[in-house]
């Protein structure tokens, strides 16, 4: 394990794991990647952060655990907490017309 700042736990045969490491990887962001089933310690931190159950993919960012995240959640959350770990020349992603609309309606 290369001791990054972002650990995905997954397991085989799990899509939404395979669909998160996939995003994550075309967004640059590197990731050790813990397989729960071959790591029982892995398994336990998933169980303690997902109330019981072992929810993957499950992200931790430093301190943060993320259950089932979004590519764009990890992102936000290695923003927050580590963003000297951000690919090179990300950048949060544009504001889509919808919410623009909204805020202007709601006068955000």
């Amino acid at each position: 394990m290369n001791e990054q700042a972002v650990t995905v736990y997954w397991r085989p045969g799990c899509a939404f794991c395979s669909s998160l490491l996939r995003g994550l990887d075309r967004a640059g962001l590197a990731v050790d990647r813990v397989d729960i089933w071959q790591d029982d310690a892995a398994a336990a931190f998933v169980r303690h952060v997902a109330g019981g159950n072992e929810t993957v993919p499950t992200v931790r960012v430093a301190d943060i655990a993320l259950v089932n995240p979004a590519v764009q959640d990890v992102l936000r959350a290695v923003a927050d907490e580590r963003p000297e770990d951000l690919p090179d020349g990300y950048g949060p992603p544009a504001t889509g017309m919808v919410a623009r609309v909204l805020t202007r309606l709601l006068g955000g």
